[in-house]
């Protein structure tokens, strides 16, 4: 589907956003009525794997990233997605500083603009071999490095039930440091349904008893033929 067609679709079925969206569709997104819930980084060459987690990667992430956080802010768009990168030998502890100090860079300016910086959590054992921020206590504690209320957490429920399980005491542990939410049924990373091993319903009680009051983003791969069909349950599962 085109943009237009997606937005068109979205606001029928009742979505309040489109997610992951690159600023070449901001003004499609913005004439159709819907809110952009994360910025994407399209445009930036290899994103997930070359991260922030690597110093020599900070000079071009911090010119890149200024200037996403700016056309995202001149549109009002308050979520710019970042990411660790693969660790390629890196240990966690030393992954963790390079990150902190690299977002450091960039978080006056997302202060500033009232943007915020929000890292996103992968499975590395399935979809993103080697990526470093594939654990929810690795995320929060580099969350507790930064100490700024613009930097926070995407929890992404499949990939952190494929790494770690245990999805709703993490939520009620660490809900604090998570701004944005992504779904999608395990394993396979298809519809939200009965065939697959996460209880939607139950972990949206949880995000909604938490306090929470950002997004939460479908990011399923339908395999149903009618892809509409699937989003519109999911959607309906998902709101308690």
């Amino acid at each position: 589907m085109s943009m237009q067609e997606l937005c068109k679709a979205g606001q029928a079925i009742g979505l309040e956003a489109i997610d992951l969206v690159a600023p070449a569709d901001f003004d499609t997104v913005r004439e159709s009525g819907l809110k952009v819930s994360m910025v994407s980084p399209d445009g930036l060459k290899d994103y997930l794997r070359i991260g922030w987690n690597h110093r020599e990667h900070h000079a071009h992430l911090v010119d890149f990233y200024q200037k996403l956080i700016d056309r995202a802010a001149d549109y009002g768009y308050s979520n710019v997605i970042v990411f660790s990168g693969n660790r390629n030998g890196l240990d966690d502890e030393t992954g963790l500083i390079n990150c902190a100090q690299g977002l450091q860079r960039i978080l006056p300016q997302a202060e500033k603009r009232g943007v915020n910086l929000v890292m996103e959590l992968l499975n590395s054992k399935v979809d993103h071999h080697d990526y470093q921020a594939d654990h929810t206590v690795w995320g929060v504690e580099l969350a507790k490095t930064i100490g700024s209320e613009r930097f926070s957490l995407l929890y992404d429920i499949y990939h952190m039930q494929i790494m770690e399980g245990d999805v709703i005491r993490n939520i009620r542990d660490y809900g604090a440091y998570i701004s944005h939410y992504h779904t999608a049924g395990v394993p396979g990373r298809n519809e939200i349904g009965d065939d697959q091993e996460l209880n939607y319903p139950a972990i949206m009680r949880t995000i909604a008893d938490s306090g929470f009051k950002g997004f939460v983003a479908q990011e399923f791969i339908p395999k149903n033929e009618d892809k509409l069909a699937s989003l519109r349950d999911a959607v309906r599962r998902c709101t308690v």
